[in-house]
């Protein structure tokens, strides 16, 4: 893959997963301290602790995709070796 594409792969990662993960880290983590709601009944901190380890497997993925899709050192940025010079 070249670089576009991996930057582009990157930032879809982010915006698909790890921001709704945040999101969802916040509401697991009202949740799992016994203030979360829904439609006013009160949910258990159980359903938070869950919450919660679903949004970090959610914010891991662009991490992920980062760490495989970044260029790896001394590929040399997919440029070709540059011959020496004669005289």
């Amino acid at each position: 893959m070249n670089k576009n594409t991996n930057l582009i792969a990157t930032i879809a990662s982010v915006v698909l997963c790890g921001c709704p993960g945040l999101f969802l880290c916040l509401f697991g983590a009202i949740t799992a301290t016994g203030n979360g709601t829904f439609n006013d009944g009160a949910l258990s901190p159980t359903v938070g602790i869950g919450l919660v380890c679903a949004a970090l497997i959610l914010i891991v993925i662009p991490v992920a995709v980062w760490f495989f899709t970044r260029p790896k050192p001394g590929s040399g940025g997919g440029q070709p070796p540059v011959p020496p010079t004669s005289g």
